[in-house]
C-alpha cells in the first residue's frame, strides 16, 4: 500500500529534526523545512502548487461551519457583470464554471483550543501553524481518500489555485508558513485571509477608527489585535467586541455600538467576522439611528462618522476573490454553474490526519442541521 501523504510529512519532519539544522532566512516551523527537503511526495506537491492554475479549484479552508456558509455565498454570488466586471447584476453566477473545494477541518477544530490555557503555548501555536500548512498541502494535492479507514482507496480531486483561509486564528498563525513554503519551493497558488481582506477594504475606504464584531473565542485569542498592531498606520485604532447573545441581530448590533461608545472615539467602519451576517437589517438600524428618534439614537449618530461603513467577512471575501481571479486571469471560463465539493480532515488509524471526500448528504447530516 502506498503511504498516505501525511505519513510522508511526519517522516520528513522526523528526518529533518535529526539533521544538523541551519537557521532559515525567515523563522518558520520545522514542518516547512521538512517539506522543502523532500524531493518527492509532499515536496513535489508544494513545488507544483498553482502551476497550470486556471483549471484548478478555489479551496475554502477552516472550521466546518465557516466553510459551508462561505461556500453558499460563493455559489449564489451575482454582484457583477460577467462581461466587463462592473458592479451590476446580470442574472449569471459570478463564479460560473468554478469549483470550490470546501475543506472542513474537523480534525483540528475548534481552533480556539490552540489558545487555551496550559503548558507549552509556543508548541500549541506551532501546532496551529502546522495545521495550516497541512491543510494547504491537502488543497494542493490531486488525491484524497474514500474514508479514513480505507487508505488503499485513493480518489482524484482538483488541485487548488486559490486558498481561502476562513479563520482569523488559523490565518494569523499559519499563512506566514504557507507563504514561506511557496516562496522557497516556487509554488504559485494565491492565498486569501478573511481578516486581511476586511482590514484592507476598511483602510482603502479611508477608515481610521475600526471595530470588529467577532466571537468571544476569537476576541480572547488576540489575533485581531495582533495583526492590527503589525499592519496599522499611526493614528488608527481597533476595538474588538463580542456582544451579548440575542435572538435579534439588531439587538446585538446595538450592543456592539454601546460597547464601542465607551471608547469615546468616532467609528468609521464595523467589521463583522462572521459568514452568516445579513447586512440589510443592520443598515436599516443605522438609518433609524441617523433619524435620531431617541436620546440613544442621537448619541450613537454622533459617534458614527458620516462615511460609516459595515463590512462583513462573507461579502468581502467573495468580492476580493472575484477581483483576484479577474486580475490574474484565473477564471476557468467553463460554461457551467459553480459547484462545491466537500472534504473533511479526519484521523487515520495511525493517528495522522488525512483528507476524506464526503458527499452533500453527509455534510447535511453532520453539519448543516446545526446551521440556522
Amino acid at each position: 500500500m502506498r503511504n498516505h501523504l501525511l505519513i510522508g510529512i511526519v517522516a520528513a519532519a522526523l528526518l529533518y529534526a535529526c539533521k544538523p539544522q541551519v537557521a532559515p532566512p525567515r523563522p518558520t516551523i520545522a514542518l516547512v523545512e521538512a517539506i522543502v527537503a523532500d524531493t518527492s511526495g509532499v515536496g513535489r506537491v508544494a513545488r507544483s502548487a498553482g502551476h497550470g492554475a486556471v483549471q484548478g479549484s478555489v479551496a475554502l479552508i477552516g472550521e466546518p461551519r465557516d466553510g459551508i456558509l462561505l461556500a453558499r455565498r460563493f455559489l449564489a454570488a451575482d454582484r457583477v457583470d460577467n462581461i466587463d466586471g462592473q458592479a451590476r447584476r446580470d442574472s449569471l453566477p459570478d463564479f460560473a464554471g468554478e469549483v470550490f473545494d470546501v475543506i472542513l477541518d474537523d480534525y483540528n477544530a475548534p481552533y480556539h483550543h490552540f489558545f487555551s490555557e496550559g503548558p507549552d503555548p509556543v508548541n500549541r501555536l506551532d501546532s496551529l501553524r502546522a495545521a495550516a500548512v497541512q491543510n494547504a498541502v491537502f488543497a494542493w494535492d490531486s488525491t484524497c481518500f474514500r474514508s479514513a479507514s480505507e487508505l488503499e482507496s485513493r480518489l482524484g480531486k482538483s488541485r487548488s489555485k486559490v486558498l481561502v483561509f476562513t479563520s482569523a486564528m488559523q490565518a494569523e498563525y499559519g499563512l506566514f508558513d504557507v507563504d514561506t513554503l511557496q516562496q522557497i519551493t516556487g509554488g504559485k497558488s494565491h492565498l486569501v485571509s478573511a481578516m486581511d481582506v476586511l482590514l484592507e477594504e476598511a483602510f482603502e475606504g479611508g477608515a481610521k477608527n475600526l471595530a470588529v464584531w467577532t466571537s468571544r473565542d476569537t476576541r480572547v485569542s488576540g489575533v485581531w489585535q495582533h495583526v492590527f498592531a503589525q499592519t496599522a498606520e499611526p493614528g488608527t485604532s481597533l476595538t474588538v467586541i463580542t456582544p451579548e447573545s440575542a435572538l435579534d441581530i439588531r439587538t446585538e448590533f446595538r450592543d456592539v455600538l454601546r460597547q464601542y461608545r465607551t471608547t469615546g472615539r468616532s467609528l468609521d467602519a464595523l467589521l463583522i467576522d462572521s459568514y452568516d451576517a445579513d447586512q440589510f437589517p443592520l443598515l436599516g438600524e443605522v438609518a433609524m439611528i441617523r433619524r435620531g428618534g431617541t436620546d440613544e439614537d442621537a448619541a450613537l449618530d454622533k459617534m458614527l462618522s458620516p462615511a460609516f461603513r459595515i463590512l462583513d467577512a462573507g461579502s468581502s471575501v467573495v468580492r476580493s476573490t472575484y477581483q483576484l481571479l479577474r486580475r490574474e486571469n484565473l477564471f476557468t471560463h467553463r460554461i457551467a454553474r459553480p459547484s462545491a465539493r466537500y472534504y473533511e480532515t479526519a484521523e487515520a488509524p495511525d493517528g495522522n490526519p488525512v483528507l476524506v471526500e464526503v458527499g452533500a448528504a453527509y455534510v447535511q447530516n453532520a453539519y448543516v442541521s446545526d446551521i440556522h
